[in-house]
């Protein structure tokens, strides 16, 4: 087990060399739409690439997640299987909509894990951006 100073520095090291190994500018946050982001995150369990959409309004935030839920075959086809919840409440107790592909049996805190991960996390995301990028436009037409 890790002090909280030494799990907080293993994923300062987990975060810096997945930049230097893939210095690439993603999207993440900068969608052009308010609330509707693309995120990395990893833990001692698994690691995770999502489309979270956190708009306050539920109308709106349905809008979104039904915009790409009819794409969902198409969604597939670039991210492969992936999980979804219209209703997915986060650790601090907000509810958003979130799609998101997992892959599990690695850990942050297991840097033999570290390549696996990375890769995943280059897969996936690539397969969201270029998913989002081909359908920018009938994503934002809400």
């Amino acid at each position: 087990m890790f002090s909280k100073e030494e799990a907080a520095q293993l994923k300062k090291e987990f975060w810096t060399a997945f930049g230097k190994s893939f210095p690439r500018k993603w999207i993440l946050y900068d969608t052009k739409i308010k609330d509707f982001s693309f995120k990395f995150s990893a833990d001692n369990k698994k690691s995770e690439v999502s489309l979270d959409i956190e708009m306050k309004d539920e109308l709106f935030r349905n809008a979104y997640y039904e915009k790409i839920w009819s794409l969902e075959t198409i969604l597939e086809e670039h991210i492969g299987q992936f999980q979804k919840d219209e209703f997915y409440t986060l650790d601090n107790g907000k509810v958003i909509s979130r799609i998101w592909a997992e892959k599990t049996g690695v850990s942050i805190f297991n840097k033999a894990s570290w390549r696996d991960i990375f890769e995943f996390f280059i897969e996936k995301m690539d397969g969201f951006e270029r998913f989002y990028l081909e359908y920018e436009d009938f994503i934002k037409d809400v």
